[in-house]
């Protein structure tokens, strides 16, 4: 609960309103990718989209949507990606078992 003085209602109700924050089209398959497949080295998005993810990577790592989970134990030990408990939230889930099942292919 947020409490002001009337006089500054308005000032304060401004600069509380939640500005929405949308994904592009290929932060979106990039997210998806990761909840679907994580843990996930770069490279294997790379492969699944088929172009280079290393600025949506850095994007959705900002929004806090996925994080670092480690290191891969292969040559070059590549990092490892998976999502957050506040992509969780942004998209109403209570653990990635509530993601929908992938279509058989």
């Amino acid at each position: 609960q947020l409490c002001t003085k009337a006089e500054f209602a308005e000032t304060v109700a401004r600069l509380a309103e939640v500005q929405p924050n949308r994904l592009s089209k290929a932060a979106l398959e990039t997210l998806s990718v990761i909840a679907f497949k994580q843990p996930i080295t770069r490279a294997e998005i790379d492969e699944i989209r088929g172009v280079q993810v290393d600025r949506v990577l850095q994007n959705l790592i900002d929004k806090e949507l996925i994080k670092e989970l480690g290191r891969k134990e292969v040559i070059g030990r590549p990092i490892l990606y998976g999502t957050t408990e506040v992509f969780l939230n942004c998209f109403g889930m209570d653990t990635l078992a509530d993601l929908p099942p992938l279509p058989d292919e």
